[in-house]
């Protein structure tokens, strides 16, 4: 009986050979190594060898074209060539087009294509606290960490982050989400978390909002929000006003959420960017990324985009 081990020992012996000499094809047959001089050095019986050669050859795969759909759902779910998308979510992908496979099968592919998720997942502890007391307008808490909103445009969620840059300098970021469809409305960044950050941010959103939206806009204490240039802003335009407790960052998990799996994603196990602008450009094109392409499994395994599409077309 054919020992299992020394079998795929030798397959894949026999594979590191003819890489070797592929590799070295367009040398002068003088510059290439014998056949037999390979053989010898990496331990491996002639006749092993071609009989491997033969097994190889008249193998067939038979998850061929399922290899072939992973590797285009892998790439969409790449951002700065760093996969985002574990086994479920490419067991989605392939649902959606009619290939059922089991996790196990298909985190078995995935080794065998060397497919793995590369992002770093660590805590980070880049919080900015924009509180300063009572300064201005503080309303009620309309969402009591009832995040269950299924309809695009009725509750968003917005608040101020940063980020460090090269510099040791901090770039801040104020965005605005859709709770529902989990889309990234409005995302501005400032060396600065000053009024104009805020106002940038809601010149974007209202740019975007359909005239028939009259949504709950879902914040923190911050100073910013207490202003009335904020609160008079929101009325005249018809969104509702609603804040966290003080201090009560579960309040507004959503968009924590976001910043983190932002961070997750796009920056961290990066080299910090070395000023503001390139710091734009790279989350610009996440922002794209992240609303158009990325799947989530909270959103029915569509992006943010598509699942607001489906949604009010219902």
């Amino acid at each position: 009986m054919n020992d299992p081990v020394r079998t795929f020992k030798g397959r894949q012996k026999t594979q590191i050979v003819d890489q070797i000499r592929a590799d070295q094809a367009e040398l002068p047959k003088a510059e290439r190594y014998k056949i037999g001089d390979l053989l010898r050095v990496i331990d491996l019986n002639k006749a092993t060898y071609h009989d491997e050669r033969k097994r190889i050859k008249n193998h067939k795969d038979k998850y061929v074209q399922e290899k072939k759909t992973i590797l285009e759902i892998a790439k969409d779910g790449t951002f700065r060539g760093r996969l985002t998308y574990g086994y479920r979510r490419i067991g989605d992908e392939l649902a959606k087009r009619g290939i059922h496979l089991c996790g196990d099968t298909i985190r078995k592919l995935m080794s065998e294509m060397g497919i793995q998720v590369t992002m770093y997942n660590k805590h980070i502890n880049h919080h900015y606290s924009s509180f300063k007391g009572k300064v201005g307008k503080v309303c009620i808490n309309a969402l009591n960490q009832l995040f269950e909103e299924t309809e695009p445009y009725m509750v968003l969620h917005t608040d101020v982050t940063q980020v460090k840059l090269a510099s040791n300098k901090w770039a801040y970021i104020s965005a605005i989400t859709d709770e529902a469809s989990k889309e990234v409305l409005a995302f501005q960044i400032n060396d600065s978390p000053n009024k104009e950050l805020i106002k940038d941010t809601l010149s974007e959103l209202l740019k975007k909002l359909p005239d028939w939206a009259k949504p709950i806009i879902h914040s923190d204490q911050g100073w910013h929000y207490q202003l009335s240039y904020y609160t008079e802003t929101l009325i005249e335009n018809n969104l509702v006003q609603s804040m966290s407790r003080k201090g009560n960052c579960l309040d507004n998990a959503p968009i924590e959420s976001f910043f983190h799996i932002y961070k997750t994603e796009c920056l961290v196990g990066f080299p910090p960017c070395k000023n503001i602008e390139e710091l734009k450009t790279i989350s610009q094109e996440y922002v794209s990324w992240y609303n158009n392409v990325r799947i989530s499994r909270e959103t029915k395994s569509m992006s943010p985009v598509k699942y607001r599409e489906h949604a009010l077309a219902a």
